[in-house]
């Protein structure tokens, strides 16, 4: 339940925002993943979206997500929920955006999302990584500084959650050793490309159909990394057509080798995933390992 002090407090905010008084008449539940609880707020013409978490636990998770979804939307090459407010009360953390009406593809709609993701991906900066920290799902996303995308890639990405989940029990100190192989050689591995903007999340979760007909992409966990990480997201849990693949490719081609690449570029995600939501995805990650 969503008491009456954050409702008001949630009305405060939107009605200073906006510069006019904003009164909620209702608060819908909707579907909107396994981390946030997620809300329709209803104030007569206008609606919002709200995510709504425990502060004690994540207590900037939502500012950092509000700063990637400004992030995001300042490139203007994919539609991006307006990100509105966020704040604190009661042990609630809370952020608010624009609500995206859903709707039905127009033709070429992959077309255009290919191309969305692939401009993105052109956006770039001297080295790997972001200004600050971040999350993904719920879990902390270092994102300090790296020149070079395998010292980013093994440091940042991969060594911290190989400890985690063996911290756990979620994996053995074998699982460990071939990911720590895996990221000595990970300069063979990668060809060099510069640091593209990535969504970071880039799953068939994180994106809808918005009501004109085109994409709008949401929960970001944005840094500036090797583009091929948001492509293999997009290919671990499906839900993208091949024709978004073959326009990314036309507009931005990759570079030779990348199927080599996807499996080792999900190893991120896959390792996500272990540590919020168990050892079913275990095999996977060892699948992956095995040739280190």
């Amino acid at each position: 339940m969503i008491s009456i002090g954050l409702v008001r407090a949630f009305e405060s905010g939107l009605s200073g925002l906006s510069g006019m008084k904003i009164t909620i008449k209702q608060v819908l539940p909707v579907s909107g993943g396994d981390i946030n609880s997620c809300f329709r707020l209803d104030a007569g013409s206008a609606q919002f979206f709200l995510k709504l978490n425990q502060a004690g636990q994540y207590p900037d998770m939502f500012e950092k997500e509000f700063r990637g979804l400004e992030m995001l939307k300042k490139q203007k090459v994919a539609a991006v929920p307006e990100p509105l407010i966020t704040g604190i009360l009661d042990n609630k953390a809370w952020l608010i955006t624009e609500w995206v009406e859903k709707g039905k593809p127009v033709s070429g709609f992959w077309d255009d999302f290919a191309i969305a993701i692939a401009s993105l991906h052109y956006c770039s900066q001297e080295n790997f990584g972001l200004k600050e920290d971040n999350y993904i799902g719920t879990i902390p996303q270092s994102n300090q500084y790296h020149a070079k995308w395998a010292g980013f890639f093994g440091e940042k990405r991969i060594h911290p959650l190989i400890k985690m989940a063996v911290d756990r029990n979620l994996m053995e100190k074998n699982d460990k050793v071939q990911a720590e192989n895996l990221c000595n050689r990970l300069e063979e591995v990668f060809p060099e490309e510069k640091p593209a903007l990535l969504h970071g999340d880039l799953w068939s979760g994180n994106f809808i159909v918005a009501k004109n007909g085109s994409p709008c992409i949401f929960d970001p966990a944005v840094y500036y990394g090797h583009r091929e990480m948001d492509l293999a997201m997009t290919r671990l849990f499906g839900g993208f057509d091949n024709r978004f693949y073959s326009s990314y490719d036309r507009y931005y081609p990759l570079m030779t080798g990348w199927k080599k690449r996807v499996g080792i570029c999900q190893l991120y995600p896959l390792m996500v995933h272990l540590i919020l939501f168990g050892r079913s995805y275990l095999s996977a990650i060892k699948e992956t390992l095995k040739p280190f």
